[in-house]
């Protein structure tokens, strides 16, 4: 068997840093990240720093990386608003000429790429303007809006007959793992806002909308399924969901929350967390102080409160579920599944010994 290099870009995010240290573990595998940053914790991965929207620097940074089997794109580029940036059209085309240029980057060095994974989500059913329908299945016509989701596929595709590689898209959904400065990581979000209603002798209040159903995916999991995806022959050309494989309410999540952060759980009120918590940052340098946490800034630890929101579906006033059928998956060989209340309940402790949550 020929040598497999991994190469994750997005190193760095819930999802890249994830699959690094699922790839980094095999002794078999050379794992390289790719990020715009180098890594603040100890890997055994080989790195390159680069920014994907500078074409030339990032053609160069291919010079010495080696041969390249495989290539996992978990990179996104997101807008300061970021619920409304969704349906801009700078986002779009940021994302797509970010993708663009790797592939560009690819091609030019020489690669013989075998493989790309390429990350989706709950979006390309259209969750960000409403209710999809229920499960949301692979085969389900694209929604009408603009999406850069859909811009990529179309790219991957098209790239995919002049460079030869071989292509899957994977669509998790509340994407939950160990990683800081993610826009969209609930996990360490719901754990600073507990902390800092603890700290301000306030009850652990619900601040979003009706109670719904909804889905999340362990960082981990989708890690082993991002592996899979990449040796399964039969995943070649296919788009799969990816979750946990159980649905949950953020009611059964809240005592677990309050439990560990020593908070009494209150009722549900309605309010924006983009709103309410914007100027908690001298709290959470109190709590840090207090406790002795890694001396994170407050706009590196939640980098974005706007998703909390959209998550907690504030501003809804009727249920807005989101449940996808995993069952393609399972039917092609990926029968991994997690507990979400066992996913919170382990992450929590996991930032909590990290010294990242107190």
């Amino acid at each position: 068997m020929a040598p497999k290099t991994v190469l994750i870009v997005g190193a760095l995010g819930v999802v890249g840093r994830a699959a690094l240290e699922r790839f980094s573990g095999d002794r078999d595998v050379r794992t390289i990240g790719l990020s715009r940053r180098k890594p603040d914790f100890e890997t055994s991965a080989d790195w390159m720093a680069a920014d994907l929207q500078v074409p030339e620097a990032l053609r160069q940074s291919f010079a010495d990386a080696g041969k390249i089997t495989h290539v996992v794109y978990a990179a996104l580029h997101e807008e300061a608003g970021l619920v409304k940036g969704w349906n801009a059209t700078t986002q779009i085309n940021a994302n797509v000429v970010m993708l663009n240029n790797l592939l560009d980057a690819l091609e030019a060095s020489g690669q013989e790429v075998s493989h790309i994974t390429l990350l989706q989500g709950t979006k390309a059913y259209g969750i960000h303007h409403g209710t999809y329908k229920i499960p949301a299945k692979e085969s389900d016509p694209r929604f009408i809006a603009s999406n850069f989701y859909y811009d990529q596929e179309d790219l991957l595709r098209e790239r995919s007959h002049s460079m030869g590689y071989a292509f899957t898209i994977l669509r998790p959904q509340i994407v939950c793992g160990f990683a800081l400065g993610n826009p969209m990581n609930a996990v360490t979000a719901l754990g600073v806002y507990a902390a800092i209603c603890r700290e301000m002798n306030q009850p652990l209040r619900f601040p979003g909308g009706p109670a719904c159903f909804q889905e999340a995916t362990d960082a981990d999991l989708l890690a082993r399924a991002i592996d899979w995806a990449g040796r399964e022959a039969r995943a070649a050309g296919e788009t799969y969901n990816i979750t946990n494989g159980d649905c949950f309410s953020w009611a059964n999540i809240w005592p677990l929350t309050a439990r560990h952060f020593g908070v009494e759980p209150g009722v549900a009120h309605s309010f924006s967390l983009a709103t309410v918590m914007a100027d908690k940052g001298p709290v959470w340098d109190r709590i840090v102080a207090k406790y002795g946490l890694k001396p994170y800034r407050y706009e590196e630890i939640v980098a974005n409160w706007q998703f909390m929101d959209f998550t907690f579906r504030h501003g809804t006033t009727i249920p807005q579920h989101s449940i996808m059928s995993t069952i393609k998956a399972r039917k092609h060989g990926f029968h991994d599944c997690e507990d979400t209340e066992e996913m919170f309940d382990g992450l929590f402790r996991q930032l909590k010994e990290a010294r990242v949550l107190p």
